[in-house]
């Protein structure tokens, strides 16, 4: 078995250092590695997959300097203009970033559509060996399905495909599970609250996860969602700070394994998973 791995994590700097983009709809407050890792350290989970948050746009230098930090215990999901050069992705790709993430979830990404910008970071993707990782509601991967089905690379969906307002036979969500039985397409098991009336909740809906379990239980990855950024409708402006979640990160691990059912299905989905999918190395 291998080390439990967050696959799930965003670090924040201090916004004079690590400017956050103009267009933001809020300022993110400081969250640093080291209280990441404390927080972890409870359910003995020492690596992490560290996600470029929308507000700090296509500026990956915080998370390379963490990935640094990390070493081998560390892996990265970069958010890179067209236009990056080869030479520019070989050098993320040394520091461990091992996908590149689209967003049309948040504010700053919703709306946009996902044919010419997938594509053209499938390619990118492609030239690394990495994978594609896509944020957005589940409406829109369903519109997009044939699109993510012939991709040439892995694709990771993001929060349990931010399901909100479907039930798992409609045909939205049998899309879904149509892509999730492709052996390139993974789901990330992050953030139920995105897909509750609960801003809160820790445990996704029962009938959602049995059904993606039954689809992929091979190829689903657990992320705690660190520091579980605030719901939209909190967003107050850019010079404002938005609260995080008060989600304690114990008690999110804990309540992802009980909804699992299976503390030996659920260890899989920490431990094995992520190392294969972000080629962790090692126990």
């Amino acid at each position: 078995m291998s080390a439990r791995c967050d696959s799930h994590v965003h670090v924040v700097g201090a916004a004079d250092r690590y400017p956050q983009v103009a267009g933001r709809t809020y300022l993110a407050d400081i969250a640093t590695l080291d209280d990441l890792e404390r927080a972890a350290a409870a359910r003995d989970i020492r690596r992490f997959v560290i996600v470029q948050p929308s507000f700090y746009g296509t500026d990956n230098a915080l998370l390379l300097e963490t990935l640094d930090a990390l070493g081998d215990r560390g892996r990265g999901v970069a958010v890179v203009d067209p236009s990056a050069s080869d030479a520019l992705l070989a050098g993320y790709a040394r520091r461990g970033v091992r996908g590149l993430r689209l967003n049309l979830y948040s504010p700053l990404g919703a709306g946009a559509p996902l044919d010419a910008r997938f594509r053209a970071t499938e390619a990118q993707a492609r030239t690394h060996n990495w994978h594609v990782e896509v944020i957005a509601p589940l409406a829109v991967v369903a519109k997009n399905a044939a699109l993510l089905a012939s991709a040439k690379v892995p694709v990771v969906l993001d929060h349990y495909g931010l399901y909100a307002g479907f039930t798992p036979v409609q045909p939205e969500g049998r899309a879904l599970f149509d892509l999730l039985r492709l052996p390139h397409v993974w789901m990330k098991l992050s953030a139920p609250y995105r897909s509750s009336e609960d801003a809160l909740a820790t445990r996704p809906d029962p009938a959602w996860l049995s059904a993606i379990l039954s689809a992929a239980a091979e190829r689903c990855v657990w992320g705690s969602d660190w520091p579980h950024t605030p719901e939209h409708a909190t967003h107050a402006g850019a010079a404002l700070i938005a609260p995080y979640r008060k989600l304690d990160y114990a008690d999110v691990v804990d309540d992802f394994r009980a909804s699992v059912g299976s503390a030996e299905l659920a260890e899989r989905i920490m431990s094995d998973n992520p190392a294969r999918l972000y080629e962790f190395s090692g126990s």
